[in-house]
């Protein structure tokens, strides 16, 4: 299976973790269909919170959605990262000059890096060498107003294209969900975490379940350097991020812990 492209345009590829049907897939598409060949390789359902999970021991299933012009929609019932590894394995004779995931309903800022789908696929695509970038807008709405997303996609979709990023580097960049932006501010991630907190509650037969519900907390709110701080003053927001976690700083500080004495 090999999906149709051409050799003289960019190559793009677009996942996401809200699912095939999710609207910011779809205006995602729509903002940069001419930009190059487009290919859609999405899960089959909302896959939110997944982070870089695979599937391991059940079959993965690949299915043509639909193919007009330059643009081909697929499906399959993995997580985001296997959208991204299938069709690298799989639809492609060579490899995608910009992997984009998104648009995500709902923020990615802060550590929800970590937990989150969206950025998972972009972090896939940057181990493999890549030039990828996640985007997010801060509404959870399914029929949220992406309009004010347009400028952002275009232009960070055409500086990556035309200059790459660093190496083992992708983009998080999360857009406030209101109409009048100030501008961009290239950030770092606000240091915090979430409160997991779980809801008690009885289903229709008496048996107990929870319910995952919970905030972010944020260490450093006044800390304009951050993702937090630019997203709750109307910036969008972009982190530079890297699949390598290594402490680097700390290297000296663990090699003194092992020393032997």
């Amino acid at each position: 299976m090999e999906a149709p492209m051409s050799e003289k345009r960019p190559l793009i590829l677009i996942t996401n973790d809200d699912g095939i049907e999710a609207k910011g897939v779809h205006e995602l598409v729509k903002m940069i269909e001419d930009l190059g060949d487009i290919v859609v390789v999405a899960p089959d359902s909302p896959r939110s919170g997944q982070s870089s999970a695979l599937s391991v021991g059940i079959p993965l299933r690949l299915t043509l959605v639909e193919h007009h012009g330059n643009i081909s929609f697929y499906r399959t019932n993995g997580t985001p990262v296997d959208c991204v590894k299938l069709s690298i394995n799989q639809l492609f004779d060579r490899r995608p000059d910009l992997l984009l995931s998104g648009i995500n309903h709902g923020s990615n800022s802060g550590v929800s890096i970590v937990y989150s789908g969206t950025m998972g696929a972009a972090l896939e695509g940057c181990i493999i060498g890549i030039p990828s970038i996640g985007f997010s807008l801060g509404s959870h709405d399914p029929n949220a107003d992406f309009s004010h997303c347009r400028e952002i996609v275009r232009e960070s979709c055409r500086k990556v294209l035309e200059n790459g990023l660093p190496r083992s580097v992708c983009l998080n960049i999360n857009i406030p969900a209101i109409p009048h932006l100030k501008g961009i501010r290239v950030c770092r991630q606000a240091q915090g975490y979430w409160t997991e907190e779980y809801d008690h509650r009885i289903d229709p037969h008496g048996k107990d379940y929870y319910w995952l519900t919970g905030h972010f907390m944020n260490l450093e709110p006044e800390n304009e350097e951050t993702d937090e701080w630019a997203l709750a003053h109307g910036y969008i927001s972009i982190v530079p991020c890297t699949c390598d976690q290594t402490a680097y700083p700390e290297i000296p500080v663990i090699q003194e812990l092992f020393a032997t004495k």
